[in-house]
């Protein structure tokens, strides 16, 4: 990933439509699905969305705004969406932590 992606600090798994989940771990990808395959191209939280991730892309938007925007755009749409957390294994160790 590029950091003109601007990455999330916290991935996001959002339950699609369809049943499938997609996590988006950066302000471009959420961008892309918002403006290319988003279920609902009205509602005010879907243009706050589209505006703060494009504001974000230009560096005049927090990254973590972008993203509270994301998920709120999501919960408008109907698309349930929680923080993502990838399985590591802890050198030395047998358990597995959460990365954050």
């Amino acid at each position: 990933m590029f950091i003109a992606e601007m990455p999330w600090s916290v991935p996001l798994l959002v339950k699609l439509q369809n049943g499938t989940h997609h996590v988006f771990s950066s302000v471009y990808e959420a961008l892309d699905f918002l403006e290319n395959e988003w279920p609902l191209r009205r509602g005010q939280r879907y243009e706050r969305a589209v505006r703060t991730c494009r504001g974000a892309l230009q560096r005049a938007t927090p990254v973590a705004v972008a993203r509270e925007a994301f998920i709120a755009a999501c919960l408008e749409a109907g698309l349930p969406a929680t923080a993502a957390f990838e399985q590591v294994k802890v050198p030395g160790g047998s358990n597995p932590q959460r990365a954050a």
